[in-house]
Parts: structure tokens; sequence; C-alpha cells
């Protein structure tokens, strides 16, 4: 097992567990931390986590002498709705939380984002433990973003709110459909673009026995991501400067997401595109064009989409920019590769240049 620390101040430093057989020790993990028994517990959960694992994580707490609710929603990005959400603090109440209980993410990004938003509000805010059971998670559970979806713009409404423990079981990774895998391992490919060249040359190298859910591979590859996340939040936890690199990719990403309807791509499918995106951003800006092709590269052996549909209109693409955090007086802040591995947060990118690139994007290499 690996335990990573993410280190921000003293009183809310917390560690990311990632190994086998974890979820059935759960209970153990939950008293080492501190989680009160005496309130209830609320797990939020989708339709596709529950049927496998919740009864597993209910058992282990219940053997601990925790008390338990579950929230099942729909699996899928829909549920970081506000319609959803009132539906989650609403069992909270009926099953009588207070500021000493918690509320544990049993499942994949959206079912965090969901879950920690609920924790981050109710109550003005109470615990919350991450149990990620995707790849994808690997990146959204650590570092305490949250929040939920606007139907004009992705995590609009939102805060931050650490969890107080990560606790990721690779077993429950092992079932997760081709395309899921795929996609999570976007942001794990991701980390290594950003911030580690070796890291990103060794998920290509790696990436059939990723893509093979080989558990070796799987544990050291989130290791790595979850490292990195670590490093990035530990120096800047409310995204006022470094933090922003973690956003690669996601400019172009979140715009496919908003106008595609939430649906059509899985997120890593989206960031996969924009990621992209960016590296043809990079080049235009000076980078060597090689970055661009390698970056291609990495994502296709992944089994990753690296050519923008034509059904998706330029315009659209533009317009749901207009609505991302990221946007400002007529230019969008971007974070441009330089080289594998080395990024910088470019704050002046002309819409104009945004759309020849998203034209570029349609072609294939």
């Amino acid at each position: 097992m690996q335990t990573i620390t993410v280190q921000l101040d003293q009183e809310r430093t917390y560690p990311i567990y990632i190994g086998r057989g974890l979820l059935p020790e759960a209970g153990n993990y939950f008293r080492q931390h501190g989680i009160s028994s005496k309130s209830p517990l609320l797990i939020v959960a989708d339709d596709n986590t529950a049927p496998r694992y919740l009864k597993i994580l209910e058992d282990s707490l219940r053997e601990q002498g925790y008390t338990t609710v579950a929230s099942i929603v729909k699996a899928g990005e829909t549920s970081k709705s506000l319609t959803v959400y009132e539906q989650v603090i609403t069992t909270a109440l009926e099953a009588g939380l207070n500021r000493s209980s918690a509320v544990i993410a049993l499942g994949g990004g959206v079912v965090g984002d969901l879950a920690g938003f609920v924790a981050a509000s109710f109550m003005r805010g109470i615990k919350f433990i991450q149990v990620p059971t995707t790849i994808l998670a690997h990146d959204s559970s650590v570092g305490g973003k949250v929040g939920i979806n606007h139907p004009l713009a992705k995590n609009m409404i939102g805060a931050f709110h650490q969890p107080e423990l990560v606790l990721y079981d690779v077993d429950t990774l092992l079932t997760l459909p081709p395309r899921e895998v795929s996609a999570g391992l976007s942001e794990m490919l991701k980390h290594g673009l950003i911030w580690d060249e070796a890291f990103a040359y060794w998920c290509l190298e790696h990436a059939e026995e990723l893509l093979a859910l080989q558990p070796d591979a799987l544990e050291y590859g989130l290791g790595q991501g979850c490292a990195v996340k670590a490093a990035v939040v530990s120096q800047d936890e409310r995204e006022e400067g470094l933090r922003a690199i973690l956003n690669l990719g996601h400019t172009i990403g979140h715009a496919i997401e908003a106008i595609a309807g939430y649906g059509e791509f899985l997120h890593g499918e989206a960031i996969s595109i924009g990621m992209v995106g960016s590296a043809l951003l990079g080049v235009r800006l000076g980078a060597d064009p090689s970055l661009a092709v390698e970056t291609r590269s990495m994502l296709k052996a992944l089994k990753l989409p690296t050519v923008l549909p034509k059904h998706l209109a330029t315009e659209q693409l533009l317009t749901a920019m207009m609505h991302d955090k990221k946007f400002k007086e007529g230019v969008v802040t971007f974070v441009v590769p330089r080289a594998m591995g080395r990024v910088d947060i470019v704050k002046d990118i002309s819409i104009e240049m945004v759309r020849e690139v998203i034209e570029q994007l349609r072609e294939e290499e």
C-alpha cells in the first residue's frame, strides 16, 4: 500500500491510501482518523457503484459501530445538478445528520464532486471522506474542489472542501469498462504532461498494462498522479496561481462537455481533445512542433479521442468558453504546454487564436 500526504496547514493535512483490499477495512481507517461513530454517516453512491461496493463499505463501517444511510444517484454527469443536490440534502436531513456527521463519496468524480459539495454546504460544512472507485477520480478526489454544474457552465457552483482522507482501493477499478478506463487514464497522463516528463513517457510505455488494468501498473500510475496533484495542491490550495496548471485541456474540454450535453463525452475524453488543443496552442506560441505530435500519440496509445467531431460548432464552443471562470474581457486563460512536463499559465489568449485552434482540432494528425 502507498500512503501519499497532502500537506496543507497542520490541522488539515490528510492522507491518500492506495492499495488492494482497503474497502473491507474502511471502518478501521475511519476510526484511525477520528470519524465519530456517535452521529450518522451519509454515503453517496451512484447506481453503478452501489450494487458492487455499498454493502462492503456499510458492513465494514457497521462492524466498527457506525450508523449509515445511503443516497443513490443516477450515474453520470447529469447528477451534478441542483435538483440532485437537493435530493441528497433531503436524505441528510431526514437521517438526522449533524455537525459531527460525515459524508462519504463512494464512486467516481461525479459522486465525489456532488457529495463533497453536500458536505461543504450542509450546516456550513461537515467532514468528508473520498472513497474513489474510478481511475478518473484519482484526480478529482484529491484537492478539495467540489461542486455541481449549471446548464450553462460546468462546476460553476462549488467550494473548496478538503476530505479527511482518501481511501483508494485498486480492486474497485478492476471491473471498469474499457471506455471509462481510457477516460481515467487521460487525467493520469495529464499529471505527467504538466509536471513530470518521465512519468508522461512511462504512461506511454505502459499503456497496454494500464488499459488491461494490471494492478501493479495501476498502483504505480495512480500513486504518481496523486503525488503530482498533492504537490500542486499543497503549494496552492485555492487556485490562486500554480494550481491552475491542473486545468490543462479543461478550457476546451469543459466547453465540449457543455455543448454536447454532459453525456456524449466522458470527462476524460473531452479533456483529451482539450489537451491536444492546448498542445497545438503551445506550438503556435513557440513550442517545438513535436510537442503536439507526441501529446496526440500518447493519448491515442491510451485509446482516447484526439480529434474534435465536426458536429460541435466552433461558435457554440467559444460561447461556452465565455461562461467559463477562465474567460475575462475578450481573452481566455489557457494552460499552455511549453515542453513535455512543463506548462505556463497564459492569460491573454485571444478568442481569434482559440477559434483557429478549434478548427485545427478537427483535422487528423
